[in-house]
């Protein structure tokens, strides 16, 4: 019997949105009430079969990217599973070259790219059976290398490079995945949300121990003097062995970064992630050489844009911690590249987790790291939010403070109905008789505390 190609036919996009404002759920210094929110592609096929994708954002802004995803799946629908597995870089320099798009660049265009290249990835992980982490590693090196556009990085990483750090793995592949069948890569969660009280981040605290975490991050930015209390709140709560980390969400400029930073030095942290601009890449090369002595580093990567930006700085040893995003850059193949230039400069990778099904799609990145690219758990954390999990049907699992290696196919992105019903905007049971001015792009809140 001759096998029938799976093919396209048809693209559904879902704008989700959760009311995390209500009770100011990852909250930091500029999104002071986000309404955690998916933009969610279904890709639908002549075998049954669906691809499924998400990009995450916080509310207003959401149906931006859904208008990008619906334009931009004018061009794929009717095409074969065959062609995409045969050769991924097609598809993506199809989107990212489009003669006409391509003069809006990154952002909104990039992110709607994105949610096609890994809604393809899903459908081919699924053709095969396969939890999206291990076809990943089950590639060969050169299959990799040909997955990647090298017009603007291989001034830093060659194709060969590449092809050779995968090949060095490859002796070890099949006892670094038995080793991590059960037990996937460390986690660490933001207990303290910047609108939380102390009673409620230290109620986080108790909960996440409980499931053996020893790895957490609070939320700075606004006030020097109150940031250095909440940060002495935490190290207090967690004790002198845990990791803490602090986020500013690049709230500060240079001079402002450095002087709160300066007061962050008694505190035994881990790294100091977005102090600044998430393209200010000599800013974070200034701030590199003025804290060298410092026993934290610097972290970014969750905004930033395309592999260029981590080009600069990986390359400059601006950051010290490379925190790839799922959804913000342009799907698998962006962050195939960025893994690899991290792997080369010895630069941890520890993906940006949260919003809704983001975790579920940064644990397949986080695996493919630690089996087939560093080859290693050393360095590496991978963030972790404790809410929002009942939204698809394989929510992520940690165990003693790590991911559960998952084992559905594809990403496991999977959404249960009933919470689309509820949640989908602007007609779903949580919106429809919602205050207007709470939600969407009239949803301003004032600012409560000025810059210090």
């Amino acid at each position: 019997m001759m096998h029938q190609p799976i093919t396209i036919t048809s693209a559904e996009i879902i704008d989700i949105r959760v009311p995390t404002s209500d009770q100011r759920l990852g909250s930091d210094p500029f999104h002071k009430q986000p309404d955690y929110s998916s933009a969610v592609l279904h890709l639908e096929t002549n075998a049954g079969l669906r691809g499924v994708s998400v990009v995450f954002t916080v509310g207003a802004g959401t149906d931006w990217i859904c208008h990008g995803i619906r334009d931009l799946c004018q061009l794929i629908v009717g095409t074969s599973l065959d062609d995409f597995a045969t050769a991924p870089i097609k598809l993506y320099r199809r989107l990212i070259d489009h003669h006409q798009l391509r003069w809006l660049h990154d952002g909104v265009f990039r992110m709607a790219s994105g949610a096609i290249v890994n809604a393809m990835f899903d459908l081919w992980a699924k053709s095969v059976d396969k939890p999206l982490w291990k076809l990943l590693i089950d590639l060969e090196p050169e299959f990799v290398a040909d997955c990647i556009d090298w017009r603007n990085i291989s001034d830093v990483l060659t194709r060969e490079e590449a092809i050779a750090i995968l090949q060095e793995r490859q002796s070890s592949l099949q006892q670094r995945e038995s080793e991590m069948s059960t037990r996937g890569p460390k986690a660490y969660c933001t207990a303290g949300w910047l609108g939380l009280s102390d009673d409620e981040i230290l109620a986080t605290i108790r909960k996440l121990q409980a499931h053996g975490f020893d790895s957490f991050k609070l939320k700075v930015g606004r006030d020097s003097e109150e940031d250095v209390q909440r940060i002495r709140f935490m190290r207090d709560a967690i004790g002198s062995e845990c990791k803490l980390m602090v986020d500013a969400n690049q709230y500060w400029g240079l001079a402002d970064a450095k002087r709160h930073i300066e007061r962050y030095r008694p505190f035994g942290l881990t790294w100091i992630e977005e102090p600044i601009a998430r393209d200010d890449v000599l800013g974070y090369i200034e701030l590199a050489a003025a804290f060298a002595d410092a026993d934290f580093g610097f972290a970014c990567g969750e905004q930033a844009a395309s592999p260029v930006i981590f080009k600069q700085l990986l390359q400059s040893r601006a950051i010290q911690y490379c925190q790839i995003d799922a959804v913000r850059v342009a799907g698998v193949n962006d962050v195939m590249a960025i893994v690899l230039m991290a792997a080369k400069y010895g630069v941890p990778v520890c993906p940006h987790g949260g919003g809704i099904a983001l975790c579920n799609m940064i644990q397949h990145y986080g695996l493919w790291d630690q089996i087939a690219v560093a080859g290693h758990s050393d360095t590496q954390l991978v963030e972790y939010i404790d809410f929002l999990q009942e939204a698809v049907e394989h929510p992520v699992e940690v165990h003693n403070g790590c991911y559960a290696t998952p084992t559905a196919p594809g990403w496991g992105l999977e959404f249960v109905p009933d919470f689309i019903q509820r949640h989908r905007f602007p007609d779903g049971d949580v919106w429809r008789t919602r205050d207007a001015t709470r939600k969407g792009a009239a949803f301003e809140v004032p600012d409560e505390t000025s810059h210090d």
